[in-house]
């Protein structure tokens, strides 16, 4: 009898909760907004309707790392590498990188760097990431990516505190000790 009795509270409170659930759904859910010659600012109507292109807010898409992506970043890593031959750390990094930054390179068709951002950022190196950032502009043009045209591909930056770096598609790993 007990047994029973739990697994129908059990139940019970299960059904309670679902219905909480969906009723907070509804209590959320913001009212219509009035505009100032009193009609609803939002109708039937327009819910129906898609919003234009320009009301979609516009969001960065990092184009899939596919073979043909990884490749083209080797391409635009040598490209940084010829750059700057003086700033590139020789042999393997040391075990502890002052920093390490994810860049988001942002390129055109013909391989113009259009914009960078970064997806990860060191804290006690803020100094690093805009660095890179004009090293990376600096190098532009990149190669033209020929057929995978305009996209945005991610590297890593390993940093060390001499200023001098290696990109992570490019590395000679890294030392042990």
């Amino acid at each position: 009898m007990t047994r029973h009795l739990l697994s129908r509270t059990g139940r019970t409170l299960g059904i309670f909760a679902i219905a909480l659930t969906l009723g907070a759904c509804s209590i959320l859910k913001p009212a219509d907004e009035k505009k100032e010659d009193g009609k609803s600012a939002t109708s039937p109507a327009d819910e129906a309707t898609p919003p234009s292109k320009s009301d979609v807010p516009t969001v960065r898409l990092i184009t899939a790392q596919t073979p043909a992506v990884r490749a083209y970043r080797k391409t635009g890593a040598r490209q940084i590498y010829k750059a700057y031959a003086n700033r590139i750390y020789k042999g393997k990094i040391p075990p502890l990188v002052y920093a390490v930054v994810v860049v988001e390179t942002d390129i055109d068709a013909d391989g113009k760097v259009v914009n960078v951002t970064f997806s990860r950022v060191p804290s006690h190196a803020p100094e690093v990431p805009p660095m890179i950032a004009e090293l990376i502009k600096a190098a532009s043009p990149l190669p033209s990516p020929g057929k995978l045209g305009g996209h945005t591909y991610v590297d890593t930056w390993l940093w060390d505190k001499s200023g001098k770096f290696q990109l992570d598609s490019l590395t000679l790993g890294q030392r042990s000790r």
